[in-house]
Formats: structure tokens, C-alpha cells, sequence
């Protein structure tokens, strides 16, 4: 329900952005196609960012709050919760700047911020509910590439491959780059298997 209101508010905003951009009726095609391409752009490029913090950062100078992550966990918050908080500072800058300020920069800022949210939510979901089981996820869980992922990620957890993946969407990848794709293969049976069990 939470996710439905999030993004009929990400929907209103934009289209509320561009109404008023164009409300001296000139369609400002540069702007709109830069907040677009930007959007996509930093939702994919947030994969990446991850992927680095989590082994450049996370497990090694930010190892101290990270750890909870990786210790059961004791209640519904975790001291690793504060990198999502991190991450939204900078995509609740830019969705403000872009969208109280009309012109091709604030545009920009706009398609960035919301890229990173969409990467947010997305990242909330797969990780947070479907691999770690924090809230139910629905029928997510029954796309087989997010299997793969959230299989991936339990890798990650075992520490099989010296803690890769360290990426979430593109774990399954950098297993196959060391050659993990036969233990993910059993971790998605395992997956599937223990999904199928009366809890």
C-alpha cells in the first residue's frame, strides 16, 4: 500500500513538473527528455554506486554499522538502516531543487533524484523484502531473475566467494564472473524449496 502512494506521488510530481513547465505553452523537449534519460540513468547507475560502497565502504571502514546486517537481527530496525537514510538525503536534494525551480539544471536534478528513488524502492523490496523477509512482497517472489537475486545475495551472506556479490541486481553476474554458478543454482533450489514449505 505503501509503494501505491509512493509512486502516485512520484507519478503527480512529475507530471505536475512538466504542466507547469509548459504552462506558457512551449513543450520544452531537451528538458523533459534529460529529466527522462536521467531518471533511467541514475536508477541504473545507483546499482553500481552500491555495489562499490558495499565493498569499498561497507565492509571495511563502515564495517562497525554494516555488521548488524549480517547478525540476525534483534527487533525491526538495524544500525545498517542508516545507509538508506544516506542515500535518500541526496535524492530528497535533488527531487526539491528540481521541482520548486524551473529550467534544464533543475530538470536534470529532478530526473536524478527520482532515478535514485525508483533504485530506492526497488532495492527496499528485492533486498529488504524479499531476501531478508522483512515485510511480504507478493508475487515478486515468483519472478525467476529476482530468485536469482535474492540467491545471489544469500551467497553474499555465507561469504562462499569472499563476500561477492557485493552488487544486488547484478550479484548474479559477478558470481558467474568467479565461476558461482553452480552453488547459486543449488542456493536457488534451496530458495525455491524453503519458499514452498508450510512455515
Amino acid at each position: 500500500m505503501s509503494t501505491l502512494g509512493i509512486s502516485s506521488m512520484a507519478v503527480l510530481a512529475v507530471y505536475y513538473r512538466f504542466s507547469w513547465q509548459m504552462e506558457d505553452g512551449e513543450l520544452q523537449l531537451l528538458e523533459m527528455f534529460g529529466t527522462f534519460a536521467l531518471s533511467v540513468g541514475a536508477a541504473v547507475g545507483m546499482e553500481f554506486w552500491a555495489r562499490w560502497a558495499h565493498r569499498a565502504l561497507w565492509h571495511a571502514s563502515l564495517w562497525h554499522m554494516h555488521k548488524s546486517h549480517h547478525r540476525p537481527r534483534d527487533g525491526s530496525l538495524e544500525l545498517n538502516d542508516v545507509f538508506a537514510i544516506t542515500n535518500a538525503l541526496p535524492a530528497i536534494a535533488l527531487l526539491s531543487y528540481g521541482f520548486f525551480n524551473k529550467g534544464l539544471v533543475p530538470g536534470l536534478c529532478f530526473g536524478a533524484g527520482l532515478g535514485i528513488t525508483v533504485f530506492g524502492m526497488a532495492y527496499m523490496f528485492v533486498h529488504d523484502g524479499l531476501v531478508h523477509r522483512r515485510f511480504p512482497v507478493g508475487p515478486i517472489a515468483d519472478v525467476p531473475y529476482l530468485r536469482r537475486v535474492a540467491a545471489a545475495h544469500q551467497l553474499h551472506h555465507s561469504e562462499k566467494f569472499s563476500g561477492l556479490p557485493y552488487g544486488l541486481f547484478l550479484g548474479p553476474q559477478e558470481l558467474e564472473e568467479v565461476g558461482g554458478n553452480e552453488e547459486l543454482d543449488k542456493e536457488i533450489r534451496r530458495w525455491i524449496k524453503k519458499s514452498k514449505s508450510p512455515i
